[in-house]
């Protein structure tokens, strides 16, 4: 284990030349990260899933309750045997053939068995007072770190010119509010990686999940080699955004259809003008070009480039999609339930179709706008 540990912590990967980790410990005059200050991210990640539960239960519930968010959820499909076979070990979207079927079998009309397939399909769909929660917390709390950052970071020479990111690195002492900031994004990842395995599932649940792994990594590794300042501006960056998206989503559950579309464009804007030019011209170029003429390349610097060239894949497809919606927004004048994803719609929507149609062509209307939930699933994403 002893030479494991050696090997991983290898002062030619994780440093510059002739830097040693002997250099970097804690004196009475300066203060620099040292990687064990990685594992208090565990409990304190623990600690914000405990703050999440009372702050849906206490804050974010009544909250919705005021905004007439009812916690009812679907009408429950009365039970049947036969129905509830063909939708477990079948399929959930029946096709004509197999409706008549069933038809002949139970002796019902066939809008009717049309109508349990909906019914049933609605029971597994989280109720829109529980997406109003989530969406608050996440809203409160990206909020919360975007503030944060934002206040102490300018005061930061290396927020006006980010060639202060690498003048005399890596000795750049560690303030308490860059450890504070720094522990508190790295707790809310691993506390989002956790959760979103309980959390509603969005149809971009991998590569959301993807997202939080790389953003954990990079958080960890600028914060051991000490590229806190650099990651500073990339983590409030990429903060910008989130609770804008957070706020549309939260003016959609309440019906607030004018404020969505406002909030909504302006995230657009902000997302696409975040992650698509500022990062890449003035992030991408400090990491890429200004430290290798200040500092020099090394290991760990080529990784957490590589890194952060996979986020800004990530941010160009999920841009694509906020374009995309943005887009029909403006054509037709707000952003309509049918240009989000049926995992964001109301859990009830399937019951307002008319009983006409088939259970096929309601996936085929829902399906059509279904690509576009990876908007509105959060995340936090790039946080995220």
């Amino acid at each position: 284990m002893a030479g494991i540990l050696a090997w991983f912590w290898n002062e030619r990967f994780w440093l510059p030349h002739n830097v040693t980790w002997a250099d970097l410990k804690n004196t009475e005059e300066a203060t620099y990260p040292q990687a064990e200050d990685l594992y208090l991210a565990f409990p304190v990640a623990f600690c914000l899933l405990m703050v999440r539960l009372i702050f849906e239960r206490f804050v974010a519930k009544p909250c919705a309750i005021a905004l007439n968010i009812q916690a009812n959820g679907p009408q429950i499909a009365r039970p049947n045997a036969i129905l509830e076979k063909v939708f477990t070990a079948i399929t959930k979207h029946p096709d004509e053939k197999r409706l008549e079927g069933l038809s002949k079998q139970l002796d019902w009309e066939v809008r009717n068995i049309q109508r349990w397939f909906r019914q049933r399909r609605n029971q597994e769909k989280p109720s829109i007072l529980t997406k109003f929660c989530e969406s608050m917390w996440r809203f409160s709390f990206c909020l919360y770190l975007f503030t944060y950052g934002v206040r102490f970071l300018k005061k930061t020479p290396w927020l006006w010119n980010t060639r202060h990111c690498w003048y005399n690195y890596p000795y750049q002492p560690l303030t308490a509010e860059f450890h504070y900031y720094y522990l508190m994004q790295l707790s809310f990842y691993w506390s989002m990686m956790i959760s979103q395995f309980t959390d509603i599932k969005r149809k971009d649940f991998g590569i959301t999940f993807l997202h939080h792994i790389i953003a954990v990594f990079l958080i960890s590794i600028s914060y051991v080699n000490n590229m806190t300042r650099i990651g500073s501006l990339i983590l409030c960056l990429h903060e910008s955004a989130d609770a804008l998206l957070e706020a549309s989503k939260m003016a959609n559950y309440a019906k607030l259809q004018k404020m969505c579309d406002v909030g909504f464009l302006i995230f657009a804007i902000v997302f696409t003008t975040t992650r698509l030019v500022i990062f890449p011209l003035w992030l991408l170029n400090s990491t890429l070009f200004e430290s290798w003429e200040i500092v020099g390349p090394f290991p760990s610097w080529w990784v957490f480039n590589l890194l952060l060239f996979i986020v800004q894949g990530i941010n160009c497809f999920w841009s694509y999609f906020v374009i995309k919606v943005a887009c029909k927004a403006v054509s037709k004048g707000k952003v309509s339930r049918d240009d989000r994803s049926d995992i964001e719609s109301s859990s009830e929507e399937e019951e307002e179709e008319p009983s006409g149609k088939s259970s096929h062509a309601s996936t085929a209307t829902n399906g059509t706008s279904g690509t576009n939930g990876y908007l509105l699933s959060g995340s936090c994403a790039l946080d995220d």
